[in-house]
């Protein structure tokens, strides 16, 4: 099987059809309407790729503001929404019908309109004429009605149940009630202004989200999908329980390839589930196991979710900062589905695949070299890179570009010199393990763009959207050359090649467009329920009746924001569930911790909501992977469901850790060593929570060993809480002494200070924060001021006198006129959390000798008991 062509294993119809449903729409129809719909996409590719580069400023044509690209992202959305989903079960698939064509060339003309007519309506701003309004007016009703077809009526009754809330303020019960709006305010706000539809949601999936999802459609066009696949089994087949091993890693590599958990299922369980089940594992678990890996491909940097790309907008920070925030959490879940797939295996007793018999030595040998050599690789193109930007200057770009170029063409001429990879089917009775080279260097083209992404987001340190633009011309060139280029150094047909290769090209582009339908439109609704909110004032009241019903229980108030995740989570996609809760909730959490003594981080908040937002995908009754894996294994889908839920506990405890210990997050983890310890502590503590939770250590556990398993997990997630109970963690400074502390400060250190003051509704507060405080500064008020915050002092007495407009400071909460009263710094003489780990580590000790010692003997319990009982055969 070639790495430019898709595996011989490929979906069966249903799986197809379930793919095409939920991302790229159910129809196909053929002709000339076929055509245009693919012309479309590929003119809204091209369109994007133009937005997100240089070239117009530097051509200086075609030169767009963010208003007139959302509103042409919108118009063209809307237009493929209706051309490519039917609007019933019974509607054809094989042809348009002519309503569909009317309802998508009106609803390209209301999406489109602040484009077409940006100048006219710049000049009468409030003042909207009739054809204002009733462009308005419909084109919220078929952005409902495209909302309907692509994402289904759980969102479009959401976004009503806002509409309505606009209409009936004023008959609202006291804590919700507001003064209303009229008619012709609503339609101004919500589609006239980039307050509602066009605001930032919609502006961030204009500015890169569409980029992500095109590059990760190309790569997989290029082969680069089965090439990850094919690295996944040659490392890993040969362990006890290689295949599900295989499922797990190669769906945290598809999630650069992929942000849908639906089509990551589909691409690598039609090849690991059976696999899975040939090594004695049940389908239901083969299918939980594969769903439960897919999910987290959203979680996983480099290249997270759409929803990740939206925090940086509502976090105020670069997303180079979310990706080393996520970075360890996403691994710790990856590594403890790695252990549980181990478990399920010991279980079983499964055997490993067999691999090409080799002495122990010549495989160690290898092995050392394999990873001694990326390493020396990757220092290599580090540095090199840094020389080449000191000595070239300005001319650096060309000249790595002219680098790139050469070892793009010597990396493909020497894949040419092999056979291209082969997909073995694994309802065969004998699997060959290929060599992880052998596989490796058919692709090594394909790290191109990937390095290309990784060094601009995270070393260059650019934009998003700059970021994909570049990822995205890369792989746009290595789709366009690839099989030419092989053909050429293969001695075969040239211009065949090219044909396929331009085939490719435009298939992509067209195919990345229709994946984006979904998130444009969602996007675009979850602006109703935005401009709702700041309409009517919403999100202040929410702080009120969040608190009353939780009693201001930080505790009760996560879970609640949790299960209002899941639950939306089941009827509207991740970044639409993303948009929404975290709009109405995550200022809550930030607001009602800070009351409750707890400064817990913004980023934080933003990334539980989005974790509890991807649990939604394979939570029963309603989750989409677990369907699409149940297909593929002919299981009970909503077993699977609750197997795979069952595996996914690893990931929906960590956000709650992370809200309690930021340290997880690598916030205020100051030195190599501290990040070592955090790193080795939290792993260990992952993988504790999953052997109690999977009733299985060194063998199947008691009762009270899990139980004794958990509270070790407590003891290294939470190692504060014990501390806490002897000694306090910090101290109270006098005010005066803010500015000293902000002046000593290392680099992004972070300052926790209590404030006191008066909010807007006349509500009297008293709060903890913690700001940054980034770069240090000639002078603390400067460096204050770069963090969003001006202060005076008279005395002992420090006031906010001012807060940046968007900035962090802003948006956690602080106010002109607040009283600073206290500045907190560590307590001094507080015990070393080394003295928790160490009881805790000796426990898992004990636990793990019981139960070595319980094995020698013979003696296992006779049935499964503790957490997972009944669910562990």
């Amino acid at each position: 099987m070639s790495t430019t062509e898709k595996p011989t294993l490929a979906p069966s119809a249903e799986l197809e059809q379930l793919v095409a449903e939920a991302d790229t729409g159910g129809r196909k129809p053929t002709g000339i309407t076929a055509t245009v719909i693919t012309a479309v996409a590929i003119a809204w590719s091209l369109f994007q790729i133009w937005y997100a580069s240089p070239l117009p400023f530097t051509l200086g044509f075609g030169i767009l503001n963010d208003t007139e690209a959302r509103a042409i992202h919108l118009g063209l959305g809307l237009f493929l929404a209706f051309m490519a989903y039917p609007a019933f079960k019974s509607s054809p698939r094989r042809y348009v019908p002519v309503a569909d064509w009317a309802l998508a060339l009106i609803g390209a003309f209301a999406g489109a309109y602040l484009f077409l007519f940006y100048r006219e309506l710049a000049t009468r701003p409030g003042q909207p004429i009739t054809l204002d309004l009733v462009t308005a007016g419909i084109g919220i009703l078929l952005l409902l009605e495209a909302t309907r077809r692509a994402l289904g009526l759980p969102m479009v009754i959401v976004a009503l149940v806002f509409v309505t809330y606009t209409f009936a303020g004023p008959y609202m019960p006291d804590v919700l009630q507001h003064k209303g709006a009229s008619i012709s305010k609503f339609l101004q706000h919500q589609w006239l202004t980039t307050e509602g539809v066009f605001g930032i949601a919609l502006g961030v999936s204009t500015s890169f989200v569409f980029l992500f999802v095109l590059f990760g459609t190309l790569l997989e066009k290029a082969g680069a999908g089965n090439w990850m696949m094919q690295i996944s089994i040659a490392l890993l087949g040969h362990l006890r329980g290689g295949p599900a091993k295989v499922a797990v890693v190669s769906s945290a590599l598809n999630g650069v390839v992929s942000g849908s958990s639906v089509s990551n299922v589909v691409s690598g369980g039609i090849f690991t589930i059976p696999l899975m089940k040939r090594t004695g594992l049940s389908g239901v678990k083969a299918g939980a196991i594969e769903a439960a890996s897919s999910i987290n491909g959203q979680i996983m940097p480099p290249v997270m979710g759409a929803a990740a790309f939206l925090m940086v907008e509502y976090v105020g920070i670069p997303y180079s900062q979310i990706v080393t925030h996520a970075f360890l959490p996403a691994i710790a879940s990856y590594l403890a589905l790695l252990y549980i797939v181990h478990l399920e295996a010991l279980k079983i007793g499964a055997r490993p695949i067999p691999r090409e018999a080799m002495p122990a030595k010549v495989r160690l040998l290898r092995t050392g070299l394999g990873l001694s050599g990326s390493i020396v690789v990757l220092c290599l193109l580090y540095y090199g890179v840094l020389g080449a930007q000191a000595a070239f200057g300005a001319s650096a770009p060309w000249m790595l570009s002219a680098a790139a170029l050469v070892i793009y063409v010597a990396s493909v001429a020497y894949a040419a010199r092999f056979p291209d990879l082969e997909l073995d089917d694994p309802n065969t009775p004998i699997i060959t393990l290929p060599r992880a080279w052998e596989v490796t260097r058919t692709g090594l083209d394909f790290l191109i763009p990937l390095v290309v992404l990784l060094w601009c987001l995270m070393v260059e340190e650019m934009s998003p959207g700059l970021s994909a633009f570049w990822a995205t011309v890369a792989i746009i060139g290595i789709v366009a050359t690839r099989r030419p280029l092989l053909a050429l150094f293969r001695n075969e047909s040239i211009p065949a090649a090219a044909s396929a290769a331009m085939a490719d090209l435009l298939d992509g582009l067209a195919l990345g467009a229709r994946n984006m339908i979904g998130i444009a439109i969602a996007t675009a609704t979850a602006g109703i329920v935005v401009g709702t909110v700041t309409l009517t004032g919403l999100g202040l009241m929410m702080t009120e009746f969040v608190e009353f019903i939780s009693g201001g229980n930080v505790i009760i108030m996560l879970c609640l924001i949790a299960l209002i995740s899941l639950v939306l989570g089941m009827g509207i996609p991740t970044t639409a569930n993303y948009i929404l809760v975290a709009t109405l909730m995550a200022p809550v959490v930030v607001e009602l911790g800070a009351q409750a003594g707890l400064a817990i981080p913004l980023i934080a908040v933003h990334l539980f909501v989005f974790y509890f937002g991807i649990m939604a995908d394979i939570t029963p009754p309603v989750g989409l992977a677990a369907f699409a894996a149940a297909a593929i294994s002919r299981e009970d889908p909503i077993a699977t469901g609750f197997q795979g839920a069952l595996y996914s506990l690893r990931t929906a405890i960590l956000p709650f850790v992370f809200i309690f210990n930021p340290a997880m997050l690598l916030i205020g983890v100051e030195s190599w060593a501290d990040t070592i310890l955090v790193i080795v502590v939290n792993m260990a503590a992952i993988l504790i929570f999953s052997a109690a939770t999977m009733n299985y250590f060194v063998t199947r556990s008691r009762l009270w060993e899990s139980a004794v398993l958990l509270l070790v997990c407590f003891a290294l997630f939470r190692p504060d809480w014990w501390l806490n109970q002897i000694h306090p963690a910090t101290v109270e400074l006098p005010a005066s002494e803010l500015l000293n502390q902000v002046a000593q400060a290392p680099a992004d250190r972070r300052i926790a200070f209590v404030v006191e003051g008066m909010t807007i509704e006349g509500d009297d507060v008293r709060k903890t924060v913690s700001l940054n405080l980034g770069e240090p500064k000639p002078t603390p008020q400067e460096r204050l001021r770069a963090a969003g915050l001006t202060v005076a002092g008279l005395g002992n007495q420090v006031t906010i006198s001012n807060v940046a407009f968007g900035s962090y400071a802003k948006r956690i909460g602080l106010e002109p006129g607040f009283q600073i009263v206290g500045v907190l710094q560590p307590a001094p003489g507080r015990p070393s959390t080394i003295w928790v780990f160490l009881p805790a580590f000796a426990l898992v000790g004990a636990i793990a000798w019981l139960q070595r010692r319980r094995v020698r003997a013979g003696r296992q319990p006779a049935s499964p008991t503790g957490m997972a009982a009944g669910r562990a055969a």
